[in-house]
């Protein structure tokens, strides 16, 4: 069946991406066509000349191109104090610093010029999708909304959800925090914005009631599929603790989601440092997903996750930057972290044990966190008819010892930051507006 696009923008440069965990490709160089949708065509070798169709063709040069990133967790209103409060584990530092700081997010006016700066940060860093969490404030994260989609980067993005065990300020009415959320949830959808859902967002256990849980889990389950979940989960040991006896009806921390209704398909979870092997499984069961925030388990002294473990027991996982429980809102800094995490793992293990390799990194930062928020079959890779989510790189190392197109991109990995980011795109779209690419794709409406 053939595009209903008659006008398709060729690029042509070194092209990387991954199709399945640990498993790159590399078009060096490579021609890939963009629809003025904003969709992939074709993705081929220079080379390889059955010439495909286009109307246009923009050569990059040695420039290299691959998916943009995806921060399957990151708190909105945190970048406020990010670098902070780093001598503090969980608990203190959302009492001495997360609460005051979102309690300031009731002034609007206050929420729109902080979310501007997030938002442009994390998008100028790469991140061409992230999941969000707002605060309890509804229209603040209607602000939040708003200030994404006219940045336009792609988001899942969450209205807190909390009714217990925080400060006076942050602890909502029941009742009041579901009709809010109702809301929200509306707020989003009438946008009719492709780039952007809402996803339900109880903060954590400890500060969500049963009744408050169960009738989120209602909410989410109202719809065909289901509204996305996401929390936190199996982060701190003390936390672990407290939702242990909060609800010792329940063997775990993964089932007290469970039997609320909060774990599905579309369900995802940071941190889960400290699920036991029968928690995994309930995972795997339910078909929901672990975002890996490395820089916060860090940070916090949380602890370190064993992403292999996760990963060979069947579990999605993606990549978060925790904002700012990480202090760092770039997914590279992610992708560091969870290749040096992976590196301790193995450090204080007797056994063989495979670490967590480049590929697999830069995996877990596109592709999988596409998969685990769900839109793996729309972004995260280059293949035919997904969206042209896309970064471009100009990255030369002044210590390079070689001109492989493999070597720059490892480099790029490790050394680089977004001063080397040339242009990135969404759904086609160029966010830069940087002048080697002047007016060449239709922009989306």
């Amino acid at each position: 069946m053939g595009s209903e696009y008659t006008e398709i923008t060729a690029l042509k440069c070194n092209i990387i991406h991954c199709v399945a965990l640990g498993q790159l490709r590399v078009y060096s160089p490579g021609l890939i066509g963009i629809n003025a949708g904003g969709t992939i065509e074709f993705l081929v070798e220079y080379r390889q000349h059955s010439q495909p169709h286009y109307t246009k063709l923009l050569d990059l040069g040695d420039r290299l191109l691959f998916p943009g990133f995806v921060d399957g967790h990151a708190h909105a209103p945190q970048y406020v104090f990010a670098g902070t409060g780093m001598h503090l584990p969980l608990l203190e530092w959302l009492q001495e610093y997360t609460f005051p700081c979102e309690e300031a997010f009731k002034d609007i006016e206050y929420a729109r010029r902080m979310y501007s700066e997030c938002v442009k940060k994390l998008l100028r860093a790469g991140t061409t999708t992230c999941s969000y969490f707002g605060t309890i404030h509804l229209e603040a994260c209607k602000v939040l909304t708003d200030v994404i989609e006219d940045c336009g980067q792609r988001a899942f993005i969450g209205k807190v959800n909390m009714d217990r065990n925080a400060s006076e300020q942050l602890t909502e009415d029941t009742e009041e925090s579901i009709r809010s959320t109702r809301d929200f949830v509306k707020y989003v959808m009438e946008k009719k914005n492709d780039l952007l859902a809402p996803v339900i967002t109880p903060r954590f256990v400890p500060s969500t009631s049963s009744k408050l849980m169960i009738a989120l889990g209602n909410l989410s389950r109202e719809y065909n599929p289901p509204l996305r979940v996401q929390s936190h989960l199996n982060e701190n040991l003390k936390e672990v603790e407290w939702v242990r006896k909060l609800h010792s009806d329940c063997s775990s921390y993964t089932q007290v989601y469970d039997c609320h209704g909060l774990l599905h398909e579309r369900s995802y979870m940071a941190h889960c440092i400290w699920c036991t092997s029968e928690e995994r499984q309930l995972l795997v069961q339910r078909q929901s997903g672990v975002i890996h925030c490395p820089n916060s388990n860090f940070s916090l002294e949380s602890g370190i996750l064993d992403v292999r473990q996760l990963l060979d027991a069947g579990v999605k996982v993606g990549l978060g930057t925790d904002i700012a429980g990480g202090y760092a809102p770039s997914m590279l800094d992610a992708i560091r972290q969870s290749i040096i995490a992976s590196k301790v793992t193995a450090m204080q293990t007797d056994n063989v044990y495979k670490t967590l390799s480049y590929e697999e990194a830069f995996f877990l930062a596109t592709l999988g966190g596409a998969q685990v928020l769900g839109i793996g079959d729309k972004i995260g890779s280059f293949d035919i008819g997904k969206d042209f989510d896309a970064l471009v790189i100009d990255f030369h190392s002044k210590n390079a010892t070689s001109a492989s197109v493999l070597d720059r991109f490892q480099q790029f990995l490790f050394l680089g930051d977004d001063r080397a980011i040339s242009e990135i795109f969404v759904k086609g779209k160029p966010i830069l507006n940087s002048a080697i690419f002047g007016n060449i794709f239709v922009s989306n409406s």
